[in-house]
């Protein structure tokens, strides 16, 4: 073989490898992109580069791998679902004290779902693995509460924190609260 020709096939050997890990990296982009929906770009724009926010979205897989996440039982979320109902009636005549306890019972049920009790950023980043899509949620509601918490907030402001806090509840709980009975049925249906 002639030198060139040792050039040419190192030369197509590299393209080839450099455009497998190409697509290698386009497909887990695609993959991370899909399961973290808008929690993705969150992360991309908070590290600024994509492949350190990849790597922070990896590492958040393999934590909560570790964990034994688990569904509650029905007693559990029928248990959790009234007392979220008696948090949410009671909103009328005390908002911020509502609020408080539905920050509060937001954390018992993942709790019981066998999330780890970190501060509440790592406890925002394992729900965003199963829940991305309610992430922001937890996150607005719970800063409307710790700013409640200072004086910071309104009436309105906390009316907005009780729906952000019931649809996490809800995919929490993996059911969806119909009723003020207290009847509820699995949101993936």
């Amino acid at each position: 073989m002639t030198t060139s020709t040792v050039i040419i096939i190192v030369l197509v050997i590299a393209v080839i490898a450099l455009a497998a890990v190409m697509l290698l990296q386009r497909s887990k982009t695609h993959k991370l992109r899909s399961k973290f929906g808008p929690e993705y770009d969150r992360v991309v724009d908070r590290e600024g580069n994509t492949r350190r926010a990849e790597a922070v979205l990896d590492s958040r897989q393999k934590r909560i791998e570790k964990f034994e996440i688990r569904r509650l039982s029905e007693d559990e979320c029928h248990r959790f679902a009234e007392q979220w109902q008696v948090v949410q009636e009671r909103f009328v005549d005390d908002p911020r004290q509502s609020v408080a306890d539905a920050d509060q019972l937001i954390n018992k049920a993942l709790e019981a779902r066998g999330y780890p009790m970190a501060d509440f950023e790592q406890r925002a980043a394992d729900i965003s693995v199963e829940h991305p899509r309610v992430v922001e949620d937890y996150r607005i509601a719970h800063d409307i509460a710790v700013r409640d918490r200072r004086g910071q907030t309104s009436t309105e402001d906390l009316r907005r924190a009780m729906q952000h806090y019931r649809n996490l509840f809800e995919h929490v709980l993996d059911k969806r609260i119909v009723t003020k009975n207290v009847q509820y049925e699995d949101i993936h249906r």
